[in-house]
């Protein structure tokens, strides 16, 4: 690989990465097949967007591939760098969501993206990598939180020790609704503004958070997906779905970026889920599981570590 950053080797990459989630995906819910759409784009750009409806594993998945070349950032993607505020730019990103129809199968979330920003005469280029992935679960399994972060710090161990303890701390940062003083789920792993060891090695890591995903989430939802629940499960998960739609539309990055940058709407909201339901004042009783997620699963902590410390005391 060049050292000089490439977007069309990052596209390739995050083209190829969305046929291979679709398949599995599509594969796991065993009837619903993704739709496809290929839209052409302003100088060469593309969107891709790919959803499941109405499967009886998946309620809605959406895969959604983009390209964007552009004349001019949108505020979302200056407000921390103003100085390139009116610069050309092109953006390329993979992101994801998936809700079950199970209450026992958590959501997931995955995005990588690559931005590059046109040069002046005489300058470097500026880019960066961003994205992760992260679980939010409406009923809590030690297993599967185990299970998730395993995947996570194998996509992080090659690039450095240190890496999956930085990440996950800044996806616990991250994924936090503060008007509800809640984490939206259990985490994962989470970057932005990437550029560290240069272009070729971050590409390779955010190549290692990609190809990790399917790893971490597949058996998650294969052994939740046939679990049992009744209209209690259902009701909760349809109120915890609420706390998503409010992380995604009052807090989100991405999907500020999407509206400012004039992307299709249809696309920009795929990631909303299909129903949801909020309450007034709802607490849940005391000692019961769905208490359990917001006392236990809901505050960051650090899974393999607990994992570690059980395993050497025998229990």
């Amino acid at each position: 690989m060049s050292e000089r950053p490439d977007v069309l080797q990052v596209r390739q990459y995050f083209m190829e990465l969305q046929e291979s989630i679709c398949t599995a995906l599509a594969a796991e819910d065993g009837e619903q097949d993704f739709s496809f759409e290929e839209l052409p784009g302003p100088g060469g750009g593309l969107a891709r967007p790919r959803v499941l409806a109405d499967g009886p594993v998946i309620e809605k998945a959406a895969v959604q591939f983009t390209h964007s070349v552009g004349s001019q950032l949108p505020a979302a993607a200056t407000e921390r760098n103003p100085g390139l505020a009116g610069r050309g730019f092109q953006a390329t990103a993979i992101s994801l969501i998936v809700h079950p129809r199970n209450p026992y199968a958590p959501t997931t979330h995955m995005n990588l993206r690559f931005f590059i920003v046109d040069a002046k005469e005489n300058e470097q280029p500026f880019w960066y990598f961003g994205g992760g992935f992260d679980l939010t679960p409406y009923y809590g399994f030690e297993d599967d939180a185990i299970h998730w972060h395993s995947q996570a710090r194998a996509a992080c161990e090659p690039f450095g020790a240190d890496l999956y303890p930085r990440l996950k701390e800044w996806c616990d940062r991250y994924f936090y609704l503060d008007h509800r003083d809640e984490q939206r789920g259990i985490g994962g792993v989470f970057f932005d503004d990437w550029t560290e060891n240069g272009y070729e090695q971050s590409f390779a890591f955010t190549r290692s958070v990609g190809e990790h995903f399917l790893p971490a989430y597949i058996p998650i939802l294969a052994r939740r997906k046939t679990q049992d629940y009744g209209d209690r499960e259902r009701d909760f998960q349809l109120y915890r779905r609420g706390r998503y739609a409010e992380f995604n539309l009052a807090i989100d990055r991405g999907t500020r970026y999407g509206m400012q940058s004039g992307r299709r709407i249809e696309s920009v909201l795929a990631s909303l889920p299909p129903l949801a339901a909020w309450k007034y004042a709802w607490k849940a009783e005391p000692g019961s599981p769905e208490a359990a997620l917001t006392d236990y699963y809901l505050k960051p902590r650090d899974w393999l570590a607990e994992t570690s410390v059980a395993a050497s005391s025998g229990s």
